[in-house]
């Protein structure tokens, strides 16, 4: 799918979130990747073949200061 001369990750690649960013809807928070992959704006991603990722961010840096 990604026509980049250096080609981006696959979306079935570890590091598919490192494909371009080809379109943004900031109000929906969501985003589309040249690889197919929808990430939004909590962490989750949607994959090509429907298979979702869940929200996988750090815990908030207020909680680690304890």
């Amino acid at each position: 799918m990604c026509q980049h001369l250096n080609q981006c990750p696959p979306a079935d690649a570890i590091d598919r979130e490192a494909a371009r960013t080809v379109a943004t809807f900031c109000e929906q928070g969501w985003s589309l990747l040249c690889n197919g992959v929808i990430v939004f704006e909590d962490t989750g991603e949607l994959l090509p073949d429907g298979t979702t990722i869940a929200p996988h961010r750090g815990p908030a840096r207020h909680a680690l200061a304890a």
